[in-house]
Protein backbone atom coordinates (compact mmCIF):
# COMPACT_ATOMS: atom_id res chain seq x y z
CA UNK A 1 0.00 0.00 0.00
CA UNK A 2 1.38 3.35 -1.09
CA UNK A 3 0.46 5.99 1.54
CA UNK A 4 0.82 8.81 -0.96
CA UNK A 5 -1.45 7.12 -3.48
CA UNK A 6 -3.93 6.33 -0.73
CA UNK A 7 -3.98 9.97 0.40
CA UNK A 8 -4.58 11.14 -3.17
CA UNK A 9 -7.49 8.77 -3.77
CA UNK A 10 -9.27 9.08 -0.43
CA UNK A 11 -12.48 11.09 -0.76
CA UNK A 12 -11.42 14.04 1.35
CA UNK A 13 -14.42 16.09 0.21
CA UNK A 14 -16.76 13.52 1.78
CA UNK A 15 -14.75 13.25 4.99
CA UNK A 16 -14.12 16.98 5.45
CA UNK A 17 -17.74 17.95 4.72
CA UNK A 18 -18.87 15.42 7.35
CA UNK A 19 -16.35 16.80 9.82
CA UNK A 20 -17.49 20.36 9.18
CA UNK A 21 -21.03 19.40 10.21
CA UNK A 22 -19.66 17.73 13.34
CA UNK A 23 -17.61 20.84 14.17
CA UNK A 24 -20.63 23.09 13.65
CA UNK A 25 -22.56 20.88 16.04
CA UNK A 26 -19.76 21.09 18.59
CA UNK A 27 -19.68 24.89 18.24
CA UNK A 28 -23.42 25.00 18.92
CA UNK A 29 -23.09 22.76 22.00
CA UNK A 30 -20.23 24.86 23.39
CA UNK A 31 -22.27 28.03 22.98
CA UNK A 32 -25.20 26.81 25.07
CA UNK A 33 -23.52 28.15 28.17
CA UNK A 34 -23.84 25.17 30.54
CA UNK A 35 -21.30 25.06 33.35
CA UNK A 36 -20.19 21.46 32.91
CA UNK A 37 -19.84 21.33 29.09
CA UNK A 38 -21.10 17.76 29.48
CA UNK A 39 -22.41 17.29 25.94
CA UNK A 40 -19.54 19.19 24.33
CA UNK A 41 -16.79 17.10 25.97
CA UNK A 42 -18.51 13.76 25.41
CA UNK A 43 -19.21 14.62 21.78
CA UNK A 44 -15.50 15.35 21.23
CA UNK A 45 -14.67 11.87 22.56
CA UNK A 46 -17.30 10.31 20.30
CA UNK A 47 -15.95 12.32 17.35
CA UNK A 48 -12.45 10.91 17.85
CA UNK A 49 -13.90 7.40 18.04
CA UNK A 50 -15.94 8.02 14.86
CA UNK A 51 -12.87 9.25 12.95
CA UNK A 52 -10.96 6.11 13.97
CA UNK A 53 -13.87 3.92 12.86
CA UNK A 54 -14.01 5.69 9.49
CA UNK A 55 -10.33 5.18 8.65
CA UNK A 56 -10.23 1.61 9.97
CA UNK A 57 -13.32 0.71 7.91
CA UNK A 58 -12.06 2.48 4.79
CA UNK A 59 -8.43 1.37 4.81
CA UNK A 60 -7.96 -1.79 6.83
CA UNK A 61 -11.15 -3.76 6.08
CA UNK A 62 -12.17 -5.06 2.67
CA UNK A 63 -15.95 -5.00 2.91
CA UNK A 64 -16.38 -6.47 -0.56
CA UNK A 65 -16.87 -9.86 1.12
CA UNK A 66 -20.43 -8.68 1.83
CA UNK A 67 -21.22 -9.13 -1.88
CA UNK A 68 -21.01 -12.91 -1.56
CA UNK A 69 -21.37 -13.57 2.17
CA UNK A 70 -24.81 -13.11 3.74
CA UNK A 71 -24.09 -14.77 7.09
CA UNK A 72 -22.26 -11.79 8.61
CA UNK A 73 -25.06 -9.33 7.80
CA UNK A 74 -27.81 -11.69 8.96
CA UNK A 75 -26.03 -12.39 12.24
CA UNK A 76 -25.47 -8.67 12.85
CA UNK A 77 -29.11 -7.98 11.99
CA UNK A 78 -30.40 -10.70 14.34
CA UNK A 79 -28.20 -9.51 17.22
CA UNK A 80 -29.47 -5.95 16.86
CA UNK A 81 -33.11 -7.03 16.53
CA UNK A 82 -32.82 -9.19 19.66
CA UNK A 83 -31.23 -6.23 21.43
CA UNK A 84 -34.22 -4.07 20.46
CA UNK A 85 -36.54 -6.75 21.87
CA UNK A 86 -34.72 -6.87 25.20
CA UNK A 87 -34.66 -3.06 25.36
CA UNK A 88 -38.45 -3.07 25.59
CA UNK A 89 -38.20 -5.34 28.65
CA UNK A 90 -35.09 -4.06 30.40
CA UNK A 91 -33.82 -1.04 28.44
CA UNK A 92 -32.51 2.16 30.02
CA UNK A 93 -35.44 4.59 29.89
CA UNK A 94 -34.76 8.25 29.10
CA UNK A 95 -37.65 10.73 28.73
CA UNK A 96 -40.18 7.89 28.43
CA UNK A 97 -38.38 5.86 25.75
CA UNK A 98 -36.49 2.61 26.35
CA UNK A 99 -34.13 3.15 23.40
CA UNK A 100 -30.75 2.91 25.12
CA UNK A 101 -28.58 0.00 26.19
CA UNK A 102 -26.46 0.90 29.22
CA UNK A 103 -23.17 -0.98 29.59
CA UNK A 104 -21.26 0.37 32.57
CA UNK A 105 -20.84 4.08 31.94
CA UNK A 106 -21.48 3.67 28.21
CA UNK A 107 -24.95 4.27 26.73
CA UNK A 108 -25.64 2.88 23.25
CA UNK A 109 -28.68 3.37 21.03
CA UNK A 110 -28.94 0.13 18.98
CA UNK A 111 -31.37 1.52 16.39
CA UNK A 112 -28.67 3.91 15.17
CA UNK A 113 -26.36 0.96 14.50
CA UNK A 114 -29.22 -0.92 12.86
CA UNK A 115 -29.86 1.77 10.22
CA UNK A 116 -26.67 1.21 8.17
CA UNK A 117 -26.95 -2.56 8.72
CA UNK A 118 -30.43 -2.50 7.17
CA UNK A 119 -29.11 -0.45 4.23
CA UNK A 120 -26.44 -3.11 3.66
CA UNK A 121 -28.93 -5.96 4.06
CA UNK A 122 -31.46 -4.47 1.63
CA UNK A 123 -28.69 -3.61 -0.85
CA UNK A 124 -27.62 -7.25 -0.71
CA UNK A 125 -31.18 -8.53 -1.11
CA UNK A 126 -32.19 -6.22 -3.96
CA UNK A 127 -28.90 -6.60 -5.84
CA UNK A 128 -29.33 -10.40 -5.98
CA UNK A 129 -32.93 -10.02 -7.18
CA UNK A 130 -32.79 -6.92 -9.34
CA UNK A 131 -34.59 -8.77 -12.16
CA UNK A 132 -37.10 -10.60 -9.95
CA UNK A 133 -37.89 -7.63 -7.70
CA UNK A 134 -41.05 -7.04 -9.74
CA UNK A 135 -42.48 -10.17 -8.09
CA UNK A 136 -44.45 -9.20 -5.01
CA UNK A 137 -43.10 -12.07 -2.89
CA UNK A 138 -39.58 -10.64 -3.00
CA UNK A 139 -40.87 -7.20 -2.12
CA UNK A 140 -42.78 -8.67 0.82
CA UNK A 141 -39.74 -10.56 2.13
CA UNK A 142 -37.64 -7.39 1.97
CA UNK A 143 -40.37 -5.56 3.91
CA UNK A 144 -40.26 -8.19 6.67
CA UNK A 145 -36.62 -7.26 7.29
CA UNK A 146 -37.79 -3.73 8.08
CA UNK A 147 -41.19 -4.46 9.65
CA UNK A 148 -39.79 -6.42 12.61
CA UNK A 149 -37.38 -3.73 13.88
CA UNK A 150 -39.95 -1.02 13.01
CA UNK A 151 -42.50 -2.64 15.32
CA UNK A 152 -39.94 -3.05 18.10
CA UNK A 153 -38.76 0.55 17.77
CA UNK A 154 -42.34 1.84 17.90
CA UNK A 155 -42.89 -0.12 21.11
CA UNK A 156 -39.92 1.60 22.80
CA UNK A 157 -41.55 4.07 21.75
CA UNK A 158 -39.45 5.89 19.11
CA UNK A 159 -41.75 6.98 16.29
CA UNK A 160 -39.09 9.05 14.49
CA UNK A 161 -36.62 6.19 14.05
CA UNK A 162 -39.44 3.84 13.00
CA UNK A 163 -40.44 6.26 10.23
CA UNK A 164 -36.81 6.50 9.06
CA UNK A 165 -36.54 2.69 8.88
CA UNK A 166 -39.67 2.58 6.75
CA UNK A 167 -38.32 5.34 4.49
CA UNK A 168 -35.08 3.39 3.95
CA UNK A 169 -37.03 0.37 2.73
CA UNK A 170 -39.40 2.38 0.52
CA UNK A 171 -36.60 4.42 -1.04
CA UNK A 172 -34.44 1.39 -1.77
CA UNK A 173 -37.43 -0.52 -3.15
CA UNK A 174 -38.10 2.36 -5.54
CA UNK A 175 -34.46 2.40 -6.63
CA UNK A 176 -34.52 -1.40 -6.93
CA UNK A 177 -37.41 -1.31 -9.43
CA UNK A 178 -40.77 -1.60 -7.65
CA UNK A 179 -43.86 -1.76 -9.88
CA UNK A 180 -46.48 1.00 -9.82
CA UNK A 181 -49.32 -1.32 -8.75
CA UNK A 182 -47.20 -2.56 -5.86
CA UNK A 183 -46.51 1.05 -4.89
CA UNK A 184 -50.25 1.83 -4.83
CA UNK A 185 -50.89 -1.28 -2.75
CA UNK A 186 -48.18 -0.24 -0.30
CA UNK A 187 -49.64 3.24 -0.05
CA UNK A 188 -52.98 1.92 1.14
CA UNK A 189 -51.24 -0.62 3.36
CA UNK A 190 -49.34 2.26 4.93
CA UNK A 191 -52.60 4.06 5.62
CA UNK A 192 -53.94 0.92 7.30
CA UNK A 193 -50.77 0.55 9.40
CA UNK A 194 -51.01 4.23 10.39
CA UNK A 195 -54.60 3.72 11.52
CA UNK A 196 -53.64 0.64 13.55
CA UNK A 197 -50.66 2.44 15.06
CA UNK A 198 -52.86 5.39 16.05
CA UNK A 199 -55.36 3.07 17.73
CA UNK A 200 -53.04 0.61 19.46
CA UNK A 201 -49.37 1.68 19.46
CA UNK A 202 -49.03 5.46 19.73
CA UNK A 203 -48.91 6.77 23.27
CA UNK A 204 -51.07 9.73 24.31
CA UNK A 205 -48.15 12.19 24.18
CA UNK A 206 -47.31 11.09 20.61
CA UNK A 207 -50.91 11.62 19.52
CA UNK A 208 -50.86 15.01 21.20
CA UNK A 209 -47.75 15.99 19.23
CA UNK A 210 -49.50 15.15 15.96
CA UNK A 211 -52.70 17.01 16.85
CA UNK A 212 -50.58 19.94 18.05
CA UNK A 213 -48.88 19.97 14.63
CA UNK A 214 -52.28 20.11 12.89
CA UNK A 215 -53.46 22.88 15.20
CA UNK A 216 -50.39 24.39 16.94
CA UNK A 217 -52.36 27.31 18.35
CA UNK A 218 -54.80 24.97 20.10
CA UNK A 219 -52.46 24.30 23.02
CA UNK A 220 -49.65 26.84 22.76
CA UNK A 221 -48.63 26.43 26.41
CA UNK A 222 -48.77 22.64 26.32
CA UNK A 223 -48.28 20.27 23.38
CA UNK A 224 -47.56 23.10 20.93
CA UNK A 225 -44.99 24.81 23.15
CA UNK A 226 -41.86 23.09 21.85
CA UNK A 227 -42.75 23.60 18.20
CA UNK A 228 -43.57 27.25 18.83
CA UNK A 229 -40.27 27.91 20.61
CA UNK A 230 -38.38 26.20 17.80
CA UNK A 231 -40.02 28.38 15.14
CA UNK A 232 -39.29 31.48 17.25
CA UNK A 233 -35.61 30.47 17.52
CA UNK A 234 -35.23 29.99 13.76
CA UNK A 235 -37.04 33.24 12.93
CA UNK A 236 -35.10 35.30 15.46
CA UNK A 237 -31.82 34.34 13.77
CA UNK A 238 -32.77 36.42 10.72
CA UNK A 239 -30.02 36.80 8.08
CA UNK A 240 -26.75 36.68 10.03
CA UNK A 241 -27.86 35.24 13.37
CA UNK A 242 -27.48 36.53 16.90
CA UNK A 243 -23.88 35.32 17.15
CA UNK A 244 -22.27 32.27 18.73
CA UNK A 245 -23.23 32.10 22.39
CA UNK A 246 -26.01 34.69 22.08
CA UNK A 247 -28.91 32.40 21.28
CA UNK A 248 -31.45 33.29 23.95
CA UNK A 249 -33.91 30.48 23.17
CA UNK A 250 -31.33 27.79 23.96
CA UNK A 251 -29.29 29.56 26.66
CA UNK A 252 -32.39 30.52 28.64
CA UNK A 253 -33.86 27.01 28.22
CA UNK A 254 -36.93 28.12 26.27
CA UNK A 255 -35.89 25.66 23.55
CA UNK A 256 -35.91 22.09 24.93
CA UNK A 257 -33.40 19.38 23.96
CA UNK A 258 -31.36 21.97 22.06
CA UNK A 259 -28.33 19.66 21.81
CA UNK A 260 -30.30 16.84 20.11
CA UNK A 261 -33.90 17.17 18.87
CA UNK A 262 -33.80 20.95 18.29
CA UNK A 263 -30.16 21.59 17.44
CA UNK A 264 -31.06 22.91 13.98
CA UNK A 265 -33.25 25.61 15.55
CA UNK A 266 -30.53 26.47 18.08
CA UNK A 267 -27.95 26.65 15.28
CA UNK A 268 -30.20 28.79 13.06
CA UNK A 269 -30.80 31.27 15.90
CA UNK A 270 -27.07 31.88 16.39
CA UNK A 271 -25.86 31.58 12.78
CA UNK A 272 -28.87 32.91 10.89
CA UNK A 273 -29.94 32.23 7.31
CA UNK A 274 -26.37 32.50 6.01
CA UNK A 275 -25.13 29.90 8.50
CA UNK A 276 -27.96 27.54 7.57
CA UNK A 277 -26.99 27.88 3.89
CA UNK A 278 -23.43 26.81 4.73
CA UNK A 279 -24.75 23.90 6.79
CA UNK A 280 -26.93 22.73 3.88
CA UNK A 281 -24.00 23.21 1.50
CA UNK A 282 -21.82 20.81 3.50
CA UNK A 283 -24.69 18.37 3.73
CA UNK A 284 -25.21 18.63 -0.03
CA UNK A 285 -21.53 17.81 -0.61
CA UNK A 286 -21.91 14.65 1.48
CA UNK A 287 -24.95 13.49 -0.52
CA UNK A 288 -23.22 14.33 -3.80
CA UNK A 289 -20.09 12.34 -2.92
CA UNK A 290 -22.15 9.37 -1.72
CA UNK A 291 -24.21 9.28 -4.93
CA UNK A 292 -21.08 9.78 -7.02
CA UNK A 293 -19.43 6.79 -5.34
CA UNK A 294 -22.56 4.77 -6.09
CA UNK A 295 -22.64 5.77 -9.75
CA UNK A 296 -19.07 4.56 -10.19
CA UNK A 297 -19.61 1.44 -8.07
CA UNK A 298 -18.54 -1.87 -9.53
CA UNK A 299 -21.76 -3.76 -8.78
CA UNK A 300 -25.46 -3.26 -8.11
CA UNK A 301 -24.74 -3.95 -4.44
CA UNK A 302 -22.47 -0.92 -4.16
CA UNK A 303 -24.86 1.27 -6.14
CA UNK A 304 -27.82 0.28 -3.98
CA UNK A 305 -25.81 0.71 -0.79
CA UNK A 306 -24.87 4.27 -1.79
CA UNK A 307 -28.48 5.04 -2.71
CA UNK A 308 -29.73 3.65 0.60
CA UNK A 309 -27.18 5.63 2.60
CA UNK A 310 -28.17 8.83 0.79
CA UNK A 311 -31.85 8.09 1.46
CA UNK A 312 -31.13 7.53 5.17
CA UNK A 313 -29.31 10.86 5.52
CA UNK A 314 -31.74 12.86 3.39
CA UNK A 315 -34.89 11.57 5.04
CA UNK A 316 -33.66 11.86 8.63
CA UNK A 317 -32.38 15.38 8.00
CA UNK A 318 -35.62 16.39 6.29
CA UNK A 319 -37.67 15.17 9.27
CA UNK A 320 -35.40 16.95 11.76
CA UNK A 321 -35.43 20.26 9.88
CA UNK A 322 -39.16 19.94 9.18
CA UNK A 323 -40.10 19.44 12.83
CA UNK A 324 -37.77 22.29 13.87
CA UNK A 325 -39.40 24.58 11.31
CA UNK A 326 -42.92 23.62 12.40
CA UNK A 327 -43.90 21.92 9.13
CA UNK A 328 -43.74 18.34 10.51
CA UNK A 329 -44.83 16.80 13.82
CA UNK A 330 -42.19 16.56 16.55
CA UNK A 331 -40.71 13.05 16.55
CA UNK A 332 -37.57 13.41 18.66
CA UNK A 333 -35.16 12.71 15.81
CA UNK A 334 -31.63 14.13 15.75
CA UNK A 335 -29.86 15.80 12.83
CA UNK A 336 -27.15 13.55 11.28
CA UNK A 337 -23.61 14.63 12.24
CA UNK A 338 -24.88 17.79 13.97
CA UNK A 339 -26.86 16.50 16.98
CA UNK A 340 -25.31 15.07 20.12
CA UNK A 341 -25.16 11.28 20.13
CA UNK A 342 -22.25 8.86 20.01
CA UNK A 343 -24.16 5.90 18.56
CA UNK A 344 -25.40 7.96 15.62
CA UNK A 345 -22.02 9.57 14.96
CA UNK A 346 -20.03 6.34 15.05
CA UNK A 347 -22.55 4.42 12.93
CA UNK A 348 -22.64 7.16 10.27
CA UNK A 349 -18.85 7.33 9.97
CA UNK A 350 -18.76 3.53 9.89
CA UNK A 351 -21.24 3.62 6.99
CA UNK A 352 -19.13 6.22 5.16
CA UNK A 353 -16.02 4.14 5.82
CA UNK A 354 -17.64 1.11 4.17
CA UNK A 355 -18.53 3.21 1.14
CA UNK A 356 -14.97 4.54 0.94
CA UNK A 357 -13.58 1.00 1.27
CA UNK A 358 -15.53 -0.02 -1.84
CA UNK A 359 -14.25 3.02 -3.73
CA UNK A 360 -10.57 2.59 -2.76
CA UNK A 361 -10.52 -1.08 -3.69
CA UNK A 362 -12.20 -0.36 -7.00
CA UNK A 363 -9.32 2.01 -7.76
CA UNK A 364 -6.80 -0.74 -6.95
CA UNK A 365 -5.17 1.13 -4.06
CA UNK A 366 -4.43 -2.07 -2.15
CA UNK A 367 -3.37 -4.22 -5.08
CA UNK A 368 0.33 -5.12 -4.99
CA UNK A 369 2.76 -3.74 -7.57
CA UNK A 370 3.12 -7.14 -9.22
CA UNK A 371 -0.65 -7.58 -9.48
CA UNK A 372 -1.04 -4.13 -10.98
CA UNK A 373 1.64 -4.98 -13.55
CA UNK A 374 -0.19 -8.16 -14.51
CA UNK A 375 -3.46 -6.28 -14.76
CA UNK A 376 -1.77 -3.75 -17.04
CA UNK A 377 -0.43 -6.47 -19.32
CA UNK A 378 -3.79 -8.25 -19.49
CA UNK A 379 -5.60 -4.97 -20.05
CA UNK A 380 -3.30 -4.11 -22.91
Amino acid sequence: MNPGRLARNLDWALFLASMMLVLLGLAAMKSFGTDSDYFFIRQIIWTLAAIAVFFISAIFIDWSFLKTNSIFLLMLYLVLVLTLFFLILTGHTVKGASSWLKIGGLTIEPVELLKPVLVLLLAKYFSKRHVEIARFVHLFISFVYIAIPMALVMLQPDLGSAVVLGAIWLGMALVGGIKLRHLVFLFFTGLLIAAVAWSFFLLPYQKTRITAFINPQGDIRGAGYHAQQSVIAIGSGKIFGKGIGFGTQSRLEFLPEHETDFIFAAFAEEWGFVGVLFLLLFFGVIIWRILRAGIYGESNFEKLYAAGLAILLLFQSAIHIGMNAGVLPITGLGMPFLSYGGSSLVSLFWALGILESFSLRKKGIFIGTEDRFKEGILGA
